[in-house]
């Protein structure tokens, strides 16, 4: 088991923008999810994003929102999909260009609804030709009879559970997660061939063939509404920016947690919001 610190990012290295940056060689990201009752996740999710470096992001979301979500966050676009009485997404042709376009989807922030999570999952996975996919809150809960549909992508997918969806994921009682997270981290890993981020007060990052990475900081005050939306999104802007899924989860922890430490210094060990930690990551970036 290998500590993300200062020599695993040192020799993990995030890409590095060279010759002639422009928005479309950062990468585009495509946020899929948000309903009528928790509108405000996929805004968190995509300006996290954007935050981690991404050129452009997309939010597909409920047709009732989409317009207040367009106007809070004028830096993205907006892909308005239709829904279901209770205001759960219903995702079809309309976002058929954008999946095609985007470099990194990250589906599940904000859907409250397991079968609206599984139609999207269902209909999304076998588009996605090259871009990577990471499926955090409902979208990763309810992927567990899909291994064979997850195994397609070839490994270019983040699975981001805290321990009760992890217990959903793999079928199995939550106390067996508390017991060996860390196992259970590595037999997701290998049944969907994804990168695994089991979230807990120690995070564990696990790849399909085995390796396992562990980060212990960032303090109880991420443990707050908002703040895997904005992990989720930071993973999602870095695998758009070309960074490998392992390296892309890893880093993002890391960033994550620190945003965290940093807050609980300057603000309070609890209390800040998830929204606060987006500012504060372009400066933990690496220059």
């Amino acid at each position: 088991m290998t500590p993300i610190d200062a020599a695993w990012r040192a020799t993990h290295p995030l890409p590095t923008l060279t010759g002639e940056v422009t928005k479309d060689s950062r990468g585009t990201v495509l946020v899929v999810g948000g309903s009528r009752s928790v509108p405000g996740a996929v805004l968190l999710t995509g300006e996290a994003a954007l935050r981690s470096g991404a050129g452009k992001v997309r939010i597909a979301t409920a047709r009732s929102v989409a317009a207040m979500i367009g106007v809070a966050f004028p830096e993205a676009g907006s892909v308005p999909l239709d829904e279901d009485d209770d205001g759960e997404v219903i995702v079809g042709a309309a976002l058929e260009e954008s999946v095609g376009r985007a470099h990194a989807i990250a589906l599940g922030p904000g859907i409250s609804d397991k079968g609206a999570a599984v139609a999207a999952l269902e209909w999304i996975a076998p588009r996605i030709d090259e871009g990577a996919l990471v499926l955090d809150a409902v979208g990763v809960a309810c992927a567990g009879k899909h291994a064979d549909l997850l195994c397609g992508l070839n490994g270019r997918l983040v699975l981001t559970p805290h321990h009760g969806e992890m217990a959903s994921l793999l079928d199995c009682d939550v106390d067996a997660v508390g017991v060996d997270p860390r196992e259970k981290a590595v037999v997701a890993a290998k049944r969907f061939n994804a990168v695994v981020v089991l979230k807990g007060v120690a995070t564990f990052v696990a790849t399909p063939v085995g390796a396992l990475l562990h980060y212990e900081g960032g303090g109880p005050g991420l443990a707050t509404g908002g703040s895997g939306d904005v992990l989720a999104g930071v993973i999602a802007g870095l695998l758009s920016r070309g960074a490998a899924p392992e390296i892309a989860a890893g880093w993002a922890v890391w960033l994550h947690g620190e945003a965290g430490a940093t807050l609980a210094r300057t603000v309070g060990p609890i209390g800040f919001l998830g929204r606060e930690l987006l500012p504060v990551l372009p400066g933990l970036l690496p220059r």
